[in-house]
């Protein structure tokens, strides 16, 4: 993989600057000391999460690209300091522990009480009164989307049985990451995969690697899932919503599974870095991220779900019907079970690394 600044580094959310001109040179080189960058997932460093900041100060964040956040944390460690970041609520506690955030005041963010509450609320972001380390930014589900035509019996029972069933073996996929499969497969025989025992790890290594004998595939790469299920390649995977919602949209013939108990949630945030060059724009860029065009932008163009409730009132009962969720979003995210921190994750890293080698 490429490194460094001439790689990844945008202007801006705009195409990747290789070569960048400083000091009247065309050359390679890192952004002006008063500008502030972005480090963040590839759909989150569009223009509409910038627009914000970019009209009170009259100038474009540097943006960079992270394609995992075990990527992300490497670069950081070694020694890159963006302002801002995005990790997700499982991954953050992580970077805090390691002193790379700053605590939020969360008063100095004009888009804070659009937030919902129950997001503002997610247990271990507070730093204190009125302060957070973490500022939720938008949400998504982990299920299974399934073809409805292939499989009619698991669109009608909404079972996660699929996946093990010999019918459709060769045809199923689930994801790469441990924190979407891991949590996935141990509960599927009644393990909490937040508060595991040692013995309680045996059974769930045991139950994947009888799920890899099934396995088209595995990745978590949303265009390679979105293709295999529309080519009847694959009948179910393991998806984030997105991958349904896109499908959907394209009137194909699929359905996401909600079984009894609730499904996954994860949820992205925004997060501060210890050493930010300006907070004052920092603390801008987050907010810009929460803004109401930028909630829209997320619901209706990603297909995630936007931390900024309050900014989907008007958005049309069409787009939840082609996401699959209810308007209520304060309602539907009390429904889901969150994803947090795994505990020993490297262990399960190492361990999943090893038994999903067996997929051809």
């Amino acid at each position: 993989m490429k490194t460094g600044w001439a790689s990844f580094l945008k202007i801006g959310g705009g195409v990747t600057a290789a070569l960048i001109v400083c000091g009247g040179l065309l050359t390679s080189c890192s952004p002006p000391e008063t500008q502030v960058t972005l480090f963040q997932w590839e759909d989150y460093v569009q223009p509409p999460f910038l627009a914000g900041y970019e009209a009170r100060f009259g100038e474009k964040p540097a943006t960079m690209i992270f394609a995992d956040e075990d990527e992300a944390f490497a670069k950081m460690r070694a020694g890159f300091k963006p302002d801002v970041m995005g990790p997700c609520y499982y991954e953050f506690p992580r970077w805090r522990e390691a002193g790379l955030l700053a605590p939020i005041d969360t008063a100095k963010l004009k888009n804070w009480n659009k937030i919902s509450p129950t997001l503002r609320n997610l247990p271990g972001i507070s730093a204190g009164p009125g302060k957070v380390w973490f500022v939720p930014h938008y949400w998504g589900n982990t299920s299974l989307t399934i073809r409805t035509d292939l499989a009619p019996e698991y669109a009608k029972s909404q079972s996660w049985d699929i996946l093990f069933d010999p019918k459709y073996k060769g045809r199923v996929s689930v994801m790469d990451g441990v924190d979407d499969t891991v949590p996935f497969i141990a509960r599927m025989i009644g393990v909490n995969a937040y508060e595991m025992s040692d013995a309680d790890w045996v059974k769930v290594q045991a139950k994947l690697r009888e799920l890899v004998g099934q396995l088209r595939f595995v990745s978590s790469d949303a265009t390679a899932l979105a293709q295999g299920l529309a080519s009847g390649e694959l009948v179910a995977a393991m998806s984030w919503r997105n991958t349904f919602a896109a499908l959907n949209r394209e009137k194909k013939p699929v359905a996401y599974l909600t079984p009894p108990g609730g499904i996954f949630t994860y949820v992205c945030g925004l997060v501060m870095h210890k050493d930010t060059k300006n907070e004052e724009k920092a603390l801008a860029l987050i907010d810009a991220g929460l803004e109401d065009a930028a909630a829209v932008h997320t619901i209706t163009q990603i297909g995630d779900g936007p931390a900024n409730v309050e900014a989907t009132a008007k958005v049309p009962d069409s787009v939840f019907q082609s996401l699959g969720v209810q308007r209520d979003l304060e309602a539907f995210l009390k429904s889901g079970i969150f994803q947090r921190r795994l505990a020993n994750k490297d262990r399960l890293i190492s361990a999943w690394t090893d038994i999903k080698s067996g997929v051809q």
